[in-house]
């Protein structure tokens, strides 16, 4: 396709979104609900042919090389499915943000002022290999009464079409438009670059992928959230349960390695680096990680890589982990602040003033306390699903759910003032 008939469809598709973002924003909660409870229904239905689909782009990606991370983020099983369904159905159970008057105060001169939760309004998606994005997007975005527009990463192609076209039945037989989810047909990387100059059009685009991905978005005028990079660290203080920080770390780098709230780097403290580094170093080395460390934790542990500076800002996404040994609090601080790219942070420890400065101090968009990196995640965090975290300030931080996607407007109720 060239690039003119490309822009006429992809602005084709933003039109008829903004359109049905229209009627989506007058939608009842109860009307939502039931379209959500169809897109549930409409994948359990489907399960053969989504994971047959899938099974298709998961073969093509092997024979394309993708990494071990990007493959498990492609693999969709009856087990991931079933979380795909069952988070539908939780996103239904929320509260309705859509025009919740929040702060409501009166004014010396009697007028009430206060703020309504609204949509967005069309929100663009662009994301990489997790077909299940396809379904939490759209369905966190009707719930906040807004259309979305999906740019899938090529490698989902045959998931996300399949996947998207069931939620378009489940829309219709609800009695909305089917166009307020809308799959970008083409895997043409040109699309996202169009997608992104349609301010007119389109509100936000939520961007969930690599630098690849993001060069095409580098010019957009329409408001950019991005998904960050996820380089995650545990610091185990001198004042930790061993046994809980052990428990913590092998959670937090082994339970799901190619994800972005994975551990990357192990920050332990030099008072118990002795005794904990060649416990949770072997724990570790069972589960198949390759540590790389500093020279004082090669020391306690010989047989560990040589860490590299690049080390310490790496996001391996795979059985891989930095390890280094800090003197003090304030050094594991200072690290953190240096490599870490805002996104999840934790401290295991049992001294409660360190556990407050820790919470105040490091600057993420989750900071957790004896507690695994891998809670930042919509889901867990009672969201229902999420739609991205966002590693940015504005106007959203930390997994975007519902209310993430709305934003407000200032109500003002009168009798008769004037100024």
């Amino acid at each position: 396709m060239d690039h003119e008939a490309l822009e006429r469809e992809v602005t084709g598709l933003a039109e008829a979104a903004r359109k049905a973002a229209q009627a989506l924003a007058k939608a009842p909660g109860p009307l939502k609900n039931k379209a959500l409870w169809a897109m549930a229904d409409r994948l359990v239905s489907a399960e053969g042919e989504i994971l047959a689909a899938n099974g298709d782009d998961v073969k093509a990606a092997r024979r394309a090389g993708l990494s071990e991370a990007l493959l498990d983020r492609l693999t969709l099983n009856p087990a991931r499915l079933a979380g795909v369904v069952q988070s539908l159905r939780e996103v239904a159970a929320l509260p309705d943000p859509v025009g919740e008057i929040e702060h409501l105060v009166r004014r010396p001169n009697g007028l009430q002022v206060g703020r309504m939760r609204v949509p967005l309004g069309v929100v663009g998606m662009v994301y990489e290999a997790r077909p299940n994005v396809t379904a939490e997007a759209a369905g966190l975005c009707l719930k906040a009464g807004n259309a979305c527009i999906l740019r899938g990463g090529s490698e989902a192609h045959r998931s996300n079409t399949v996947i998207a076209g069931l939620l378009q039945e489940a829309l219709a037989e609800a009695g909305l438009p089917r166009e307020a989810v809308q799959l970008v047909p083409t895997t043409d990387r040109a699309a996202v670059t169009i997608l992104g100059r349609l301010d007119r059009l389109v509100d936000v685009i939520i961007a969930r992928g690599g630098e690849s991905l993001m060069a095409g978005l580098a010019g957009a005028t329409v408001p950019l959230f991005r998904h960050g990079r996820g380089v995650c660290h545990v610091y185990v203080d001198e004042d930790a349960d061993l046994a809980q920080a052990e428990a913590i770390a092998v959670n937090a780098k082994c339970s799901r390695p190619g994800v972005c709230n994975a551990l990357e780097t192990l920050l332990v403290h030099a008072a118990v680096a002795p005794v904990f580094l060649p416990r949770i170093a072997q724990k570790l080395q069972a589960a198949g990680v390759e540590l790389r460390g500093c020279p004082e934790s090669r020391r306690l542990v010989p047989e560990m890589g040589e860490a590299t500076e690049e080390d310490w800002a790496a996001e391996y996404l795979a059985l891989t982990l930095a390890v280094r040994v800090v003197p003090s609090f304030e050094a594991a601080l200072e690290h953190i602040a240096q490599y870490g790219s805002g996104h999840s942070e934790a401290i295991v420890t049992r001294e409660y003033g360190k556990a407050l400065r820790f919470l105040r101090e490091v600057d993420a968009s989750c900071v957790l306390v004896n507690a695994s990196t891998r809670f930042n995640d919509g889901g867990e965090l009672g969201l229902g699903a999420e739609i991205g975290i966002s590693t940015q300030k504005l106007h959203a931080r930390g997994p975007m759910g519902v209310r993430e996607l709305t934003t407000t407007k200032f109500v003002v109720l009168g009798e008769g003032q004037v100024r």
